[in-house]
């Protein structure tokens, strides 16, 4: 067929509707959603059905970076600080440490496996260091799983912050294979100088982003989430520029504001969102266009073996070391180790070294692919399984749709936020005027069950129902504390009278 820009528009559209409508198969039958995005760019490629011949690991690269940008961003803006400050130091030594444990053991049985040179060894291992934690939780909200404890909280923090490690050692290791001198003490104060102004502008930019979004007073509200999309790119940019993580910048900054007030926070996260999944598609896709399934059979075996080697000794081994404390149980920590997926990051990290020129650059590629494929297969069809035999496992809490909600706007100190009646509370069986409410928190909406109620001053409280409350920090505080008093029972009731 004729190129033509027309023809373009016509695939990538066809390619976006074909992933969005598989996706359903990840809620259905429990398929993490990349796997499918995956299969689809396979199956469009020049192997495949679709016949498109696309074999550029520069455009991968850069799509690849492009997109692991805003996804990074997007993950950020969901941390939420409160969740991650008791594990944050460990989520920081299971990024770091972990990384740095599961990239050694890998390159050490890749030299034993492959018969390579320790450094090609090591590089493999660099690559397929960082997990992915998004195609675990698409499994956990099809499944209706949680997870108990701080486990939901630490893996969302180091799938969002072991990227960085994961680039800085990919990075580091092919420029020490290009140098003339093959020191990896080299790498330390590399290290030190790419996370240290990393940290610093990801604290750094997010305040500037802060005083523009609220300060620039933008005539169209469309022009925001431009605004934005700027100033992300603008933190990678400038981070890279001085030598620093750009990825790690991007996370920080992203969890900044998503932790701290600004215009239009709702639908800018919502946007972000969006474009996140955007995003990951054309990054998969674009990968999966890249791979030609006849060149992965030669390296079933050893990949196979590989990825055994990764999921139940290397991760394990790096979780226990980088978690020494009793802070986790061994049931959780196992937890932890099988929830170590691969994901996007290595099939792109694994386009650096084909750029490169470095030795070995295609067989690695073909491997990480067939490591990410059988982790996702493996580890992410099981987990749930996996959790309940451990013990780990939750109700999922489920997130609650409103027919009315707040954005963030200037000259509004409030939200609106919902607050449970509990079933004993002092309050069940009062009109709304009767408990007490501060003067300036208003209850505008009241979910009854699979219904909704608009109350007034006389609309009685009953157990169970959950209040949509229209307050500021202060006033929502102190509603907080009139609706979480307790009935008191009989003896204490009669008590209190004795004592008066």
């Amino acid at each position: 067929m004729h190129f033509s820009i027309e023809y373009l528009i016509l695939t990538v559209a066809i390619l976006l509707l074909v992933s969005v409508l598989t996706s359903k198969a990840s809620g259905k039958f429990g398929i993490p959603a990349l796997l499918l995005f995956l299969a689809v760019g396979m199956a469009a490629g020049w192997e495949g059905l679709g016949g498109i011949r696309f074999h550029d690991p520069l455009a991968a690269k850069s799509i690849g970076i492009l997109a692991l940008i805003f996804i990074i961003f997007s993950g950020g803006l969901d941390t939420r600080w409160e969740n991650v400050k008791p594990i944050v130091l460990r989520g920081i030594s299971l990024a770091t440490v972990g990384v740095l444990v599961t990239a050694i053991l890998i390159g050490w049985f890749a030299t034993v496996t492959l018969h390579w040179s320790w450094l090609e060894g090591l590089l493999l291992g660099a690559i397929v260091s960082s997990t992915d934690a998004a195609a675990v939780f698409s499994v956990l909200r099809s499944r209706r799983i949680g997870l108990k404890g701080h486990l939901r909280p630490l893996l969302e923090f180091e799938s969002g912050s072991n990227d960085p490690m994961a680039v800085f050692l990919t990075v580091g290791l092919i420029s020490i294979m290009g140098a003339d001198d093959k020191n990896l003490l080299h790498l330390i104060p590399s290290f030190i100088l790419d996370m240290g102004l990393g940290a610093l502008l990801g604290y750094l930019m997010p305040k500037l982003m802060l005083y523009v979004i609220n300060r620039i007073k933008l005539e169209y509200e469309g022009l925001y989430p431009v605004l934005t999309i700027a100033l992300v790119l603008l933190t990678y940019a400038v981070t890279v520029t001085v030598h620093g993580n750009g990825f790690l910048a991007v996370y920080m900054a992203g969890m900044v504001l998503g932790n701290s007030r600004f215009l239009h926070k709702k639908t800018l996260k919502r946007f972000h969102e969006g474009l996140a999944w955007l995003m990951q598609i054309a990054m998969f896709l674009s990968l999966g266009l890249m791979v030609e399934p006849k060149q992965l059979i030669p390296y079933l075996g050893v990949g196979l073996l590989i990825s055994l080697f990764l999921i139940l000794i290397a991760r394990p081994a790096s979780v226990w070391l980088s978690l020494p404390t009793r802070f986790f149980s061994n049931r959780e920590k196992g937890m932890i180790a099988w929830m170590g997926l691969r994901g996007a990051a290595p099939i792109i990290l694994a386009t650096f070294p084909m750029l490169a020129g470095i030795n070995q650059a295609n067989v690695m590629f073909q491997l990480v692919f067939f490591i990410v494929v059988t982790s996702v297969l493996i580890q992410g069809t099981t987990f749930p399984l996996v959790a309940r035999w451990l013990g780990v496992d939750a109700p999922m809490k489920a997130n609650n749709a409103y027919p009315l909600e707040l954005d963030e706007v200037e000259g509004i100190d409030a939200d609106i936020v919902d607050v449970l009646v509990p079933y004993n509370a002092e309050v069940v069986g009062k009109r709304i005027f009767e408990i007490g409410i501060p003067k300036d928190c208003l209850v505008v909406l009241i979910s009854k069950g699979e219904g909704f109620v608009i109350p007034n001053g006389t609309t009685v409280l009953d157990g169970g129902e959950v209040l949509l409350v229209l307050a500021n920090k202060t006033d929502l505080a102190q509603l907080q504390r009139i609706i979480a008093r307790q009935k008191k029972s009989e003896p204490q009731e009669e008590e209190a009278r004795q004592r008066e």
